[in-house]
């Protein structure tokens, strides 16, 4: 792929998912592109979610007859072609005008499953009936139980195949970047999956975050493992918990009875100081014991990062802001641009690693 960068008039190739970000900077209104490349407070956590990968070796093994590498992976009975899947981000719009229609398409072509985001800015149902590939649902848990209710059920008629819940949100994280812009939605882009009033809208002229505010406003900030069990015993879609970085919770979601868990500090964007998720995946995997998918997001920029993940022991990965990125540069083909780059970096990774398929990435590759 090739884009031309406004202010030096030059063109740049695009190779890697970094160059996705620098043109997607380009691209996008300041505002924008600060809601999100941004994270919490000092962004300590943000870049060590990228840094620790760098700081993870892997053995290098020749003489393994790596002519065939298969990236596919099986997740809770479905299929994709590289453990990579599209992590929820909200308000794509921001991106691309066709905003998580295009995500969703893009994620048919390439064969990997898209996480829809509760603040899309595109209806589940418009989202669903333009998807060939499974989506699952993550959801913000709303004060007003009907709210909840009612999502999850248009969900499970749409056709989504799980349901993911985000449980690291009991407050939003100070993002100062999203208070100094006075970040609101712009004139025209809405939250696609409410029909009207404060649901469906961030404060137009709001006094610092416009997203903090919403937050603070229609969120349930008194979660708990009660809300876990009250969601399974309303649906039989697979319920994924999004957000766990501590054994202690990932023993809970077991005993609660979750069919996956996605290891994330959300991207950096609540609590900074956090870990890195990569830098307590393993412990989470130990306990997890392969009784259930382990899914790891935050920090995957190169197809090297996908297999060391693996190699600690997650079922698969997923990404938000390099899909975020592809989409701003160049709608649907973007996004197909940042998963072929990806899975090609991948395959080459477990050539040189010698391995010939994803359930044969071990801890022994790891130096």
């Amino acid at each position: 792929m090739v884009a031309r960068l406004s202010n030096n008039k030059e063109t740049m190739e695009i190779i890697n998912l970094q160059d996705f970000k620098i043109v997607a900077m380009e691209k996008m209104l300041p505002q924008h592109f600060d809601y999100c490349a941004g994270g919490a407070e000092d962004e300590i956590t943000l870049r060590a979610n990228k840094n620790s990968f760098g700081s993870i070796k892997l053995h290098q093994r020749v003489l393994r007859n790596i002519s065939s590498v298969d990236t596919t992976v099986e997740i809770l009975g479905q299929t994709m072609s590289m453990p990579v899947m599209i992590a929820p981000t909200a308000f794509q719009g921001l991106a691309h005008q066709d905003a998580e229609i295009a995500m969703v398409k893009a994620a048919g072509t390439t064969g990997v499953i898209m996480i829809l985001s509760t603040l899309s800015n595109k209806s589940l149902e418009d989202v669903l009936a333009a998807a060939s590939a499974p989506v699952w649902f993550q959801i913000y848990m709303y004060k007003e139980k009907k709210i909840n209710e009612e999502l999850i059920k248009r969900a499970e008629n749409a056709g989504c195949s799980a349901l993911v819940i985000t449980v690291d949100l009991p407050v939003q994280g100070k993002r100062e970047s999203n208070i100094r812009n006075r970040f609101t939605l712009p004139p025209g882009l809405a939250i696609g999956n409410f029909e009207g009033g404060e649901m469906r809208g961030l404060p137009d002229k709001p006094t610092g975050s416009g997203l903090m505010q919403y937050i603070s406003t229609l969120f349930k900030h008194d979660l708990s493992w009660q809300d876990i069990k009250w969601l399974r015993s309303i649906t039989d879609l697979p319920l994924i918990v999004k957000g766990i970085l501590h054994v202690d919770d990932a023993r809970l979601a077991l005993e609660h009875g979750v069919n996956g868990i996605i290891v994330s500090n959300h991207g950096g964007r609540q609590l900074d100081n956090c870990p890195a998720t990569i830098d307590v995946l393993a412990e989470i995997v130990q306990v997890i014991n392969n009784e259930i998918p382990v899914i790891l997001d935050g920090g995957i920029r190169r197809g090297s990062d996908v297999v060391k993940a693996l190699a600690f022991g997650a079922s698969a990965t997923a990404i938000g802001r390099p899909t975020f990125w592809g989409l701003a540069v160049d709608g649907k083909v973007g996004v197909e641009t940042v998963f072929s780059i990806l899975k090609d970096e991948l395959a080459n990774t477990m050539a040189f690693c010698g391995v010939q398929s994803v359930s044969s990435i071990g801890p022994d590759i790891i130096v």
